[in-house]
């Protein structure tokens, strides 16, 4: 899959084919170029996750993604999950608690 952030037209004004992206497995580099736009980028799959189905995606699928951004957006998509909707938690609980997991030692640090 080819994506290219286009440099005329501002990222938050470009469409991302989430559905693509989910079924594929990868985060296009180009969306992880700057601290920016990587941020913008879980911004906007927050938003995704919340308004489609959750049929049409599935929590490995989404955690595969999750797993390839720094730990940084990784906080920030839970972040951002739970001040936009913080009753979808419960459907991300499995998800949020395996990521949490893996930063609990370092939290005490």
């Amino acid at each position: 899959m080819e994506v290219s952030v286009n440099a005329d037209i501002p990222f938050a004004a470009q469409a991302v084919r989430f559905d693509e992206i989910l079924q594929s497995g990868r985060i296009p580099q180009d969306y992880l170029v700057s601290d920016y736009i990587a941020q913008q980028w879980v911004e906007r799959l927050v938003h995704y996750v919340l308004s489609v189905p959750g049929t049409s995606y599935s929590m490995p699928q989404l955690a595969a993604l999750l797993e390839q951004l720094d730990p940084k957006n990784q906080v920030f998509f839970f972040k951002r999950l739970k001040e936009t909707s913080p009753d979808s938690l419960k459907h991300f609980a499995p998800l949020y608690y395996g990521f949490m997991a893996e930063f609990h030692p370092l939290l005490f640090t």
